[in-house]
């Protein structure tokens, strides 16, 4: 939405959402172009849809240049008929909204093309250069001064490899909607080869109040990715949400912890698509190590049993769920759906196994951390689905 004038005719649901969000629900975009309108070279007619919220009949024209399609022009149907003079303004209007939308375009995409490697200086690991970036956004109007808090989104993809095309155009997609839920001094975009950045400012908000605000926008963050990605089948997504810090020239710091906890909750499966570095716990400790460094620091005889062959599964399970019970036979058991003779037998076997003593609070807090750090490498599966597979 870019412009609007007053009606005093009816107004109708899918109206007054354009107006109050500056855009219309996918349902709603995908109906339009399906009557004709993303063919359309000249005046067409929508037919009513109530339960898109469009309830009144509305003529459009496409706004195109060079036969690229930019926008719409659009007459509602409660105005009163379309006469043949108003189609001919709605022509002339569609071919300057053209011009200046395309001469527009060129514009934004020099200064966005400039902000986004200013945000790459930003979280870059030169002090130096993040100074320069940070005084330089502000300078030149890309950015407001104010707390920062980092979002991340990543897709499924083959560990090492960058996403491919369509994936990545996915992502962008979903960072550029989501961007616009605030002004554009307070969002700032980047596109890495396996992630997208979205960095919010927060002038003038309280630390509570940016928590809960930035936790509605990871939210919408998700199900924008999730429904660009809706075309293909198991391929899942995260976002990460990094802690706040007080000052623009700390996003490298927000930023570094967003990635960490989009990376965590891909691994490990267990903390749903959408993670806050400040909640990840102890994940948050272990995901500064190396997979060199976990696999090194797992217990040794727990070592074995995580990479021996069939039939350790069911004993690792038992003893993860053990632990995350705190030691509790009875929650754990009913976890299982087992038996607590069962558990017992199954902990006394992975005693044996391992050289663990499950009665010695040092060796319980070693197997407990050494499953944890399994779950940041590839030598436990993630939680609830068998091992991770490559996307």
């Amino acid at each position: 939405m870019l412009a609007y004038n007053g009606h005093a005719g009816e107004v109708d649901a899918a109206r007054v959402e354009s107006i109050l969000h500056r855009e219309v629900s996918s349902a709603l975009a995908d109906y339009i172009a399906a009557q004709g309108a993303a063919r359309a070279t000249d005046v067409f007619t929508i037919a009513p849809c109530p339960k898109l919220g469009l309830t009144v009949e509305r003529t459009g024209m496409p706004i195109r240049y060079d036969g690229a399609l930019l926008g719409y022009v659009w007459f509602i149907g409660s105005d009163g008929p379309v006469s043949q003079r108003a189609v001919e303004a709605l022509r002339e209007a569609a071919g300057q909204a053209a011009m200046i939308l395309h001469r527009d375009s060129l514009a934004a995409e020099v200064s966005r093309s400039h902000a986004r490697e200013l945000v790459g200086d930003l979280v870059a690991p030169d002090e130096a250069l993040r100074a320069r970036a940070t005084a330089a956004l502000v300078e030149e109007g890309h950015a407001v001064a104010g707390p920062v808090v980092a979002l991340v989104a990543t897709v499924a993809q083959q560990d090492g490899e960058p996403l491919d095309e369509r994936r990545r155009f996915a992502l962008d997609l979903a960072v550029d909607q989501t961007r616009r839920r605030l002004p554009a001094s307070r969002a700032l975009a980047l596109n890495r080869p396996d992630h997208a950045l979205l960095l919010t400012v927060w002038p003038g908000s309280r630390f509570d109040g940016i928590e809960r605000n930035v936790g509605e926008l990871a939210e919408v963050l998700k199900e924008k990715l999730t429904a660009e990605l809706k075309g293909r089948p198991r391929t899942p997504c995260w976002v990460g949400v990094g802690g706040t810090r007080r000052r623009l020239a700390e996003a490298h710091a927000t930023y570094r912890e967003a990635r960490r906890a989009a990376e965590v909750a891909r691994v490990t499966g267990i903390l749903g698509q959408v993670a806050a570095y400040p909640q990840l716990g102890v994940y948050a400790l272990l995901a500064k190590l190396t997979t060199e460094e976990l696999a090194e620091g797992i217990h040794s005889g727990l070592r074995r049993l995580l990479t021996s062959d069939s039939g350790s599964q069911g004993l690792v399970e038992t003893l993860r769920v053990y632990l995350d019970h705190a030691g509790d036979a009875q929650h754990a058991a009913a976890a299982l759906h087992v038996h607590r003779s069962t558990l017992y037998q199954r902990l006394h076997r992975v005693e044996e196994l391992t050289g663990l003593r499950l009665n010695s609070g040092d060796d319980r807090l070693a197997a407990h951390l050494g499953l944890k750090m399994a779950q940041l490498s590839p030598m436990l599966p993630a939680e609830g689905g068998g091992p991770r597979e490559p996307a």
